[in-house]
């Protein structure tokens, strides 16, 4: 019975320190973002690159098919 108490003061235990760090962890994180944010224009993030996408005209495949048929047609003749 005096092992079974100890592994319960030792589960008590383990899980008080894991919780407590945590709790410790994600208010170390909030204050953190409160002190970068301050000293965010010495600095500050690039803007992503926005990238383009070539216009796709509507006669560009009707182009390409029928340049398709054609080598199709010449390299059959």
């Amino acid at each position: 019975m005096a092992i079974f108490q100890q592994g319960l003061v030792l589960l008590v235990a383990g899980m008080g320190i894991v919780s407590v760090f945590l709790a410790l962890l994600v208010w170390v994180m909030n204050r953190s973002t409160t002190i970068v944010s301050r000293f965010n224009h010495i600095l500050p993030d690039e803007e992503p690159k926005k990238r383009t996408r070539p216009v796709a005209r509507a006669d560009d495949d009707t182009v390409l098919i029928a340049i398709a048929v054609a080598a199709a047609q010449a390299r059959v003749n």
